[in-house]
């Protein structure tokens, strides 16, 4: 019964995002990354007939890819145990099938066995991309982005109303310059948002445009006033990112000097110049919390590589 869990537990780790140090769950990591890659990428060349001679091998790849996504399916339902910790086993298998990286994996998957023939479903494949952000989910920025657009949800929302309000007066405006002139391209007030649309947010796609003085003047004006709309979520975004960015560096710069009183200096000729933080922690048995690097704290991070004349703050391990 231990060689079981302590198997199933391997397993898990080795499906989940892998560390630095451990190399069987970094492979399977990057398995599972080139499977999604090709996966996509044969789906596109696919559908160009110079290439209809390869199609053979475009059938294999996707094949390949699809089995190993339905190994990976199968082992993620049976080690979801260790995802939702503190529930029953099959508890834990239900919460991930319906979760909605179950759900992608489901719909990723069926159709090739099922519904291949219809062009909709097997445009479900493409979800298996959205996979990649589990690559991100270890990453502060990533973190950072979700919890920006949440903070400033109410802020951004406006935007868009105003954007909204935008798109519509303008397209009633070019509805009331062009409609005598162009009765085809401008039926009614509505004709007018998808031209209006193109002008906001590109540089228009020559399908419906003004042929008249007034027409063409308005959509000069409406072109600046896009510029600046679309710019408004830009810059809430922006701004909301550096401040949350900048302000979880600053409290995790602090608790770790709060920590940690230890420091260890690198010397010029030490033999811990060009190794990674986990290697130097492992060699002296203490967690680096921060490396103090020509007057600037940094983030003691497995990819950073001591230099010379860097100090580490450590703390020890119990």
């Amino acid at each position: 019964m231990l060689k079981k869990k302590s198997l199933k537990l391997r397993i898990f780790e080795i499906i989940q995002i892998g560390s630095r140090e451990d190399l069987s769950s970094r492979a399977g990591d990057f398995i599972i990354v080139t499977s999604i890659l090709l996966n996509i990428l044969v789906l596109f060349l696919g559908t160009f007939e110079e290439l209809a001679d390869y199609n053979r091998i475009f059938k294999l790849i996707e094949v390949v890819t699809i089995f190993i996504f339905c190994i990976e399916y199968v082992l993620r339902i049976w080690t979801a145990e260790y995802i939702y910790t503190g529930m029953e086993k099959w508890k834990a298998r239900l919460k991930f099938l319906i979760s909605a990286e179950g759900i992608i994996d489901l719909l990723t998957i069926l159709p090739f066995f099922f519904l291949y023939g219809f062009a909709a479903f097997r445009m479900l494949r493409v979800v298996r991309i959205f996979h990649l952000f589990r690559l991100n989910t270890t990453y502060d920025s990533f973190n950072v982005i979700t919890s920006v657009l949440l903070e400033k949800k109410n802020q951004i929302l406006s935007s868009i109303f105003i954007i909204i309000v935008l798109m519509l007066a303008s397209s009633l405006c070019i509805y009331g310059a062009e409609h005598e002139a162009q009765p085809e391209a401008f039926r009614n007030a509505f004709s007018g948002i998808w031209w209006t649309m193109s002008t906001i947010f590109t540089v228009g796609y020559g399908d419906i445009y003004p042929i008249t003085t007034v027409g063409k003047l308005m959509g000069v004006v409406i072109t600046f006033l896009g510029v600046g709309a679309v710019a408004i979520p830009t810059g809430i975004i922006s701004a909301g990112f550096v401040e949350n960015y900048t302000e979880m560096q600053r409290n995790r710069l602090n608790d770790a000097k709060n920590k940690a009183a230890n420091s260890l200096t690198v010397e010029k000729k030490s033999e811990d110049i060009g190794k990674f933080i986990n290697e130097i922690e492992k060699k002296y048995g203490v967690d680096i919390v921060v490396v103090l690097r020509d007057g600037v704290m940094v983030l003691a991070e497995d990819n950073i590589r001591a230099k010379a004349g860097d100090i580490l703050i450590y703390r020890e391990i119990i």
